[in-house]
This record gives structure tokens, sequence and C-alpha cells, in this order.
């Protein structure tokens, strides 16, 4: 079940990232790779290690649970100036993620759990075709300015 946590007013966006990914597993790497130094150089370095980690759990989630074969899954990055938001989007809409307790020795389980611990907020949202899985992180304004628009 997503959490339940309003969101703040996020203010305008300030940096915006989408790319589409073939549904195969080195893509999940690409995209953390990806993620982790644009949030680092839209000056939030220290949320790097988090951002890695949401985009490689909800990627990695998309691509066992969420996609289909011929159709590309979404990851989203997206700082505002008070919140900074993660979206792996995939085209299986009637497979909602679900918060649930791993058994011991059981592989699978424990990546949506960790996606709670890091972030402020979490949630699914319908597309048209399929659903968005979105992470939420609360930021504070930069200490120095972030590099301009590209």
């Amino acid at each position: 079940m997503p959490s339940t946590l309003e969101s703040p007013d996020p203010g305008p966006v300030l940096y915006e990232d989408r790319l589409n990914y073939t549904p195969v597993p080195c893509s999940v790497t690409l995209a953390r790779h990806r993620a982790s130094r644009l949030i680092a150089e839209w000056g939030y370095p220290e949320l790097a290690w988090a951002t890695g980690l949401v985009v490689s759990e909800l990627g990695t989630n998309a691509l066992l649970h969420g996609c289909l074969r011929d159709r590309l899954f979404q990851v989203a990055v997206v700082l505002r100036s008070t919140v900074f938001r993660i979206e792996v989007s995939d085209p299986r809409g009637e497979r909602l993620p679900a918060l649930r307790t791993a058994a011991e020795g059981e592989c699978f389980g424990r990546g949506l759990p960790l996606v709670v611990q890091v972030t402020d907020r979490w949630g699914t949202e319908p597309r048209t075709v399929g659903k968005t899985v979105y992470a939420e992180i609360d930021v504070k304004p930069a200490q120095t300015d972030p590099p301009p628009r590209r």
C-alpha cells in the first residue's frame, strides 16, 4: 500500500530528466548511474546514494514485474524547490507494488521496504497504459548554486 503522507507544496520544477530504457538488467544499472550523477550535478551530491538505491529497486521491480516484451520502461527524476521525485513507469498497470515482509532466506521482497526507509513518501499513479511508481525526498534549497540548465 502506498504511503499516505501528503507531499508538501513542491514548488516549481528546477530540473527534470526522463529517459526510456529497454527491459534488460543492464538498463537498471544505466538508469541508476544516470540519476545519481544528475542529482549530484543539480547540487545535492549527498542524495546520490539514496537516488541510486531507489532507482535500482524501483527499476528492478519494473523489470521483474511490470515489463512486457518489446515495451520500454521509463525513469524520470524531477527536482523542485522542496522535493526530489524519482519515478519509474512501466506498462503493467494491473500489477501494483505492495510492502511485504520477506521470509528469512527469501531472495526477493526487500526492495520496497528499503525505498520506504530512505524516502519521505512513495506511491503509485495510473497512466493511460501502465503505472508510475514514485518516491519523494524532501530537500532544502541547495547551499551552492546548481549548474545552469542544459
